[in-house]
């Protein structure tokens, strides 16, 4: 896990006081502004499979996304550029939609007339809901004012789940408010402390701006 918190900086070119300069903070506040963890779930289904989760305030960008990454193919009989796997986008905000990040094979063109050597080359999908649904589409908020009049609770959090989230959450709670070295800096307009860049970096893999 790294935490941080924001020092003074620049968002998109208009300059911010750091965090404990906010009106209305202690100048003295140890709040993170920033989290980044790695997770895994204890099943034979994910076994191995590491989750990456990461947020925070003042970062370089408005942009909240879910990245899947598959797994490369053990045995590649195709070429491939070095590091290169499909994944599946997720987007959010501050757009929502869908793209499908693919390797597919083509001729490449250096080698092809000598060796005829068949490489894969990355296309992409890509589903914008508000060009394809527009018109058709209600806000978040609208949404769920709808769904409870009509009492679907699909999108809402039960109270078995709230007591569990709670109950993988309060340990690292409290590890922090035990923790004197307290969160790392980071400065506005940036993607956090570089310290998270390093923790993703030893299994190998890279955040999404950095690959």
């Amino acid at each position: 896990m790294i935490r941080g918190q924001y020092t003074a900086g620049a968002v998109d070119g208009v300059a911010v006081p750091a965090y404990r300069d906010e009106p209305g903070v202690n100048p003295e506040s140890r709040t993170e502004t920033f989290v980044a963890l790695r997770a895994e779930i204890g099943s034979w289904r994910w076994a191995g499979v590491p989750f990456y989760i990461r947020t925070g305030k003042r970062l370089a960008d408005r942009d909240s996304r879910i990245v899947v990454n598959f797994r490369p193919a053990p045995h590649a009989i195709f070429h491939a550029p070095p590091g290169a796997a499909n994944r599946l986008v997720i987007n959010l905000q501050p757009k929502d939609g869908l793209e499908l990040h693919l390797l597919a094979q083509g001729q490449d063109n250096r080698n092809a007339a000598a060796r005829n050597v068949q490489s894969l080359s990355p296309v992409q999908l890509d589903l914008d809901f508000d060009k394809r649904f527009g018109a058709e589409r209600v806000g978040a908020y609208e949404r769920l004012l709808l769904d409870v009049i009509d009492g679907r609770l699909n999108l809402f959090v039960r109270s078995d789940e709230q007591e569990e989230a709670w109950r993988w959450v309060e340990p690292i709670i409290e590890h922090w408010q035990a923790d004197e070295t307290g969160p790392r800096p980071y400065a506005a307009g940036t993607w956090g402390p570089s310290a998270s860049s390093a923790m993703i970096a030893r299994d190998g893999f890279c955040w999404s701006e950095e690959c």
